[in-house]
């Protein structure tokens, strides 16, 4: 493991490839020493209707969509917080998990909505644990907290820096690379 662990946050706009360059970076580490999940968008007849969450062990559900009930909302957005919290927060409790990485995406108004959630994510930044995670571009309250915390990389993702910053990052986890 490396001497320090990292803490690397990836924003930008909305559309800009945060879960693209996560995504690109966890196939070329060692998939054994990461836990964590992503999100993405689920889309019908090319419209937005929600957002998913899948884990990186395969498990997946649905985070936020018209068609749920859920008295907590964002946007035009039901949010299953409890399903979040009881299928996705876990990866990230690191008493059981021997985890080198933990990936998160993202830090947003979705998952933020869970406070085990920010728990969790306040532990593993308070810890020795490396971090890779996407968060919103503007949010104030937790969003706003996890980006001021010292020793945290905040890169500004781009479609015109996205290879350069995933080179960059791929450098700085090079201690997680797949096993030629």
């Amino acid at each position: 493991m490396v001497s320090k662990p990292v803490k690397i946050l990836l924003t930008g706009l909305p559309g800009c490839g945060k879960t693209t360059a996560v995504m690109r970076i966890i196939e070329k580490l060692d998939q054994s020493k990461i836990a964590g999940f992503y999100t993405q968008e689920i889309r019908e007849a090319d419209k937005r209707k929600g957002f998913s969450w899948t884990r990186l062990d395969g498990a997946d559900g649905i985070l936020a969509h018209f068609d749920i009930r859920s008295h907590l909302s964002v946007g035009k957005y039901r949010v299953d917080v409890l399903g979040f919290e009881e299928s996705v927060v876990p990866v990230l409790d690191v008493q059981q998990s021997n985890a080198e990485l933990f990936v998160i995406d993202e830090i947003g108004k979705m998952e933020c909505l869970s406070e085990k959630f920010v728990a969790a994510v306040r532990q593993l930044f308070a810890l020795d644990k490396s971090v890779l995670a996407t968060i919103a571009k503007r949010g104030a309250g937790f969003v706003s907290e996890i980006k001021r915390l010292p020793d945290t990389q905040l890169l500004n993702l781009t479609p015109s820096n996205r290879d350069q910053l995933i080179e960059q990052i791929l450098q700085t986890l090079s201690f997680l690379k797949k096993p030629v």
